[in-house]
């Protein structure tokens, strides 16, 4: 009586648990950000032609589920060019949009002989990463960093390697969230510029910060998770126009450069550059575009709430970034 009694309750207790298991809440996946920077590159100002310097930030997020398969992907890329004169004058831009917002803007079927524009082709590699695991999509590259054969059906035909070194980036970042498979995921880029002239004693310098935010956006379009970066560089010239950026420096964001970014060895703050970004991270969760758009205040830095939570630094671009979403 009492083994019957047992498998019993052991029967009703399988099934509870069934139960609970199907009207749960939907499996939670790791979420991550990367950035992929390629060597900025500059050319010297002439009389008849200004002098130029180029960057691209690529940026990918990821969702990631138990078995290290992809489950979801976004990507975008900031390409941004600077100018300055002859006579050591630094140009400023009327704006900078990303390639995936300049849309059918950027041209490529018009003027390069492409059949599909950027972002379609963005989104045509963001499927075909869709169920593949990071070994996986490293492999999608082909000669010539072009996809393979697999990539070029699915209708991306244009280089990938940058697309790929951020989903890398990306991968390996992942962490636990409550992220599901149900939310979209989002990139944006803010670019920002400050222009310094060329003097006979110091450089010009042209520079470029490009605030990035990675999101996984739930249907009420409130965020589920997020993560900011910066990456910055400063196009330097002489006053006849000649560039003197260094090529052989690497590039790393803010986010990777840690506690080196110095704000606490030399800028007397109390947290690091990449601990503030996660701090504004932490309080854009549950909130939409238009309530994160709220987060800075007059003076460019954040809400009373916003630097109590640690992140006391100036906001304008984090915010300008993450209000695209």
């Amino acid at each position: 009586m009492k083994k019957a009694m047992a498998m019993t309750l052991c029967v009703i207790l399988a099934f509870s648990m069934l139960l609970v298991g199907c009207s749960g809440k939907p499996a939670t996946l790791k979420f991550g950000a990367g950035v992929y920077v390629t060597a900025p590159t500059a050319t010297d100002a002439t009389a008849d032609k200004d002098g130029s310097g180029k960057v691209d930030v690529t940026v990918a997020a990821v969702s990631v589920d138990a078995d290290g398969k992809i489950v979801a992907c976004a990507l975008d890329t900031a390409s941004n060019t600077v100018s300055f004169t002859a006579d050591g004058k630094a140009v400023a831009n009327a704006e900078f949009k990303t390639k995936y917002e300049l849309g059918k803007d950027y041209n490529m079927v018009a003027y390069g002989g492409a059949t599909k524009e950027w972002y379609e082709q963005a989104d045509a590699f963001e499927t075909v990463v869709a169920g593949k695991t990071l070994a996986e999509v490293k492999a999608l590259v082909a000669e010539g960093n072009k996809g393979n054969e697999d990539v070029i059906a699915a209708g991306c035909t244009i280089m990938i390697h940058e697309f790929v070194g951020a989903i890398e980036k990306a991968y390996n970042a992942a962490a636990e969230s409550d992220v599901t498979a149900k939310d979209t995921l989002k990139v944006t880029a803010a670019t920002e510029q400050t222009c310094t002239d060329a003097t006979d004693e110091k450089d010009g310098s042209n520079k470029v910060s490009v605030t990035v935010f990675a999101a996984a956006v739930n249907a009420d379009g409130k965020v589920a998770a997020a993560s900011s970066d910066c990456v910055e560089v400063s196009f330097t010239f002489t006053a006849k126009g000649v560039s003197t950026l260094d090529t052989a420096k690497a590039v790393l964001t803010k986010k990777e450069q840690g506690a080196d970014y110095g704000m606490v060895a030399y800028g007397g703050s109390a947290k690091e550059w990449f601990e503030q970004a996660a701090a504004f991270d932490a309080a854009c969760i549950g909130k939409t575009a238009a309530e994160i758009a709220g987060l800075v205040a007059e003076d460019g830095k954040g809400v009373s709430d916003l630097q109590a939570a640690g992140c006391t630094i100036y906001v304008t671009g984090f915010v300008k970034a993450a209000s695209k979403i």
